[in-house]
């Protein structure tokens, strides 16, 4: 019997042994042997096959991609989901404009009132930060006289410049944190303006 013929009549007796709704996997290792199963070994994880149903029809073709084509795939996936989501954020996004404002005075007073808030923040820190940076240099100023004395400068007086010094680092953050609010805050209101002049032809 030649070895097509035994591979027939070995796939037809897998076949006729199998449940109505079991798949049979078909693949073709390196060496160009054939090979049939209800699994993929392991081994040949990594090989195209074919599914075939009972009566040993292909129903489906499964290529495996090479690792360079997997990350390929994954990165145009993960490109068509972001445009997809993008799209819909947009699509929300113009909603809350037509729906949220009648013209664009309104955005300008939103925007405004947005900013106001943001001002008042950037006011309190600047405060707090002038009477830090005064504070320190109070205590810079004591350290320097005992310096000049050849006294040693006491280690509270070192510690209390120490926590000086982080406490007008925090403020700066914070400032530098809330101007950049601020300019986020106008870009943005900026973008919706010119958006909803685009929807509305306002």
């Amino acid at each position: 019997m030649s070895m097509f013929k035994l591979l027939i009549v070995l796939f037809a007796g897998i076949a006729f042994s199998l449940p109505v709704s079991a798949k049979m996997y078909k693949w073709v290792d390196d060496k160009g042997i054939t090979h049939y199963g209800e699994t993929i070994p392991p081994e040949y994880a990594d090989k195209d096959r074919q599914i075939l149903n009972k009566s040993g029809v292909i129903i489906k073709t499964q290529d495996i991609l090479t690792p360079d084509e997997r990350r390929a795939k994954e990165a145009e996936d993960a490109k068509i989901n972001a445009e997809k989501t993008s799209a819909r954020d947009q699509k929300l996004h113009d909603k809350s404009l037509t729906d949220t404002y009648s013209n664009v005075n309104e955005i300008e007073l939103s925007r405004s009132r947005s900013l106001q808030q943001v001002d008042t923040r950037i006011n309190s820190i600047n405060s707090q930060l002038k009477m830090a940076n005064n504070n320190l240099s109070g205590l810079q100023k004591e350290a320097a006289a005992s310096g000049k004395t050849g006294k040693k400068v006491p280690q509270s007086l070192l510690d209390e410049i120490k926590d000086a010094q982080d406490r007008v680092k925090n403020l700066q953050q914070d400032l530098d944190k809330y101007k950049a609010e601020k300019q986020a805050v106008e870009t943005r209101y900026d973008a919706d303006k010119a958006r909803y002049k685009e929807l509305t032809g306002k």
